[in-house]
């Protein structure tokens, strides 16, 4: 199985060549990669550069767009740069971000799971940060749940969720209608990713009403939004931010801010999300 990777790329100078170094030791190699470089003012595009020169299936594609880091619509914007670059001779199509390292073995195992089961229709690893200099989880989400920063699609998958939507919720909504149209999610904890910048690390204060907004957006309706704030806020240790992402609900709700997901799929979404509060209840 072919598989294209697209690494939306800004300031990553200390990290860049960490990850490609980790891609072209892969035991099954990427047919193409494509690093977008989204108007990096540091060193970021001459280190992409040096890969190029040395590996011809390595590309690199510069765009510039607004500075500001919101979570979600710029990184989408420039993997759909990448996205454009690209022909579709590719059977699983891979988002990761530019701060991570790899085992040798990762994509191999991703394309095993996607060979045993044609109803898989993503497939991830695992995030592990550093902590008194040991490599743990980074236990942001439930383990049944990809990691924005380490995507694979199936090709079929990927083109009936209608690709990635620039907007923050993208990797929480690429899953949800996965399960809408029927295809399966696998997470594999033996593949242990190293996470070289903790998530959220360049986050603003605008971007705390992003998380309330991506739930309205996600069709959650308040109580699913409620108790997923409360959940999240925990997780990451910062209980006012739960707050935040009630107000930032309210404020998309007001607006009548369209959503990701049509009547029909939010609706399965707010009965999926109610069935899996179930199971973990009882």
């Amino acid at each position: 199985m072919n598989y294209y990777i697209i690494i939306p790329t800004y300031n990553e100078e200390k990290f860049i060549s960490l990850t490609l170094q980790s891609l072209v030791e892969q035991t099954i190699l990427p047919k193409k990669i494509v690093v977008v470089n989204d108007g990096s003012t540091d060193n970021t595009e001459a280190i992409i550069q040096s890969f190029c020169d040395k590996y011809p299936w390595i590309s690199l594609v510069n765009k510039t767009s607004d500075a500001i880091h919101l979570p979600g619509s710029k990184v989408i914007q420039a993997f759909q740069k990448g996205l454009e670059t690209l022909d579709n001779h590719y059977d699983i199509m891979v988002k990761i971000d530019a701060d991570l390292i790899f085992p040798p073995n990762y994509f191999e195992t991703i394309i095993q799971h996607f060979q045993s089961d044609d109803q898989i229709g993503m497939v991830g690893g695992f995030c592990n940060i550093e902590k008194n200099g040991e490599w743990i989880l980074e236990n942001l989400t439930d383990k049944d749940h990809i990691r924005g920063a380490l995507k694979a699609y199936r090709k079929a998958t990927f083109e009936q969720i209608g690709g990635l939507k620039p907007a923050m919720g993208w990797d929480t909504v690429d899953e949800l209608l996965c399960k809408f149209y029927n295809w399966k999610v696998v997470t594999d904890e033996s593949l242990k990713v190293k996470h070289l910048k903790p998530t959220g690390a360049n986050y603003n204060k605008t971007a705390r009403y992003k998380q309330g907004e991506a739930f309205y957006s996600l069709g959650y309706g308040f109580f699913i939004t409620l108790i997923a704030s409360l959940k999240l806020a925990m997780r990451k240790g910062k209980p006012l931010l739960f707050l935040d992402y009630i107000k930032g609900f309210w404020k998309a709700k007001s607006a009548k801010k369209p959503l990701l997901v049509t009547k029909e799929q939010a609706q399965f979404i707010r009965n999926y999300r109610w069935k899996k509060m179930k199971e973990k209840l009882f």
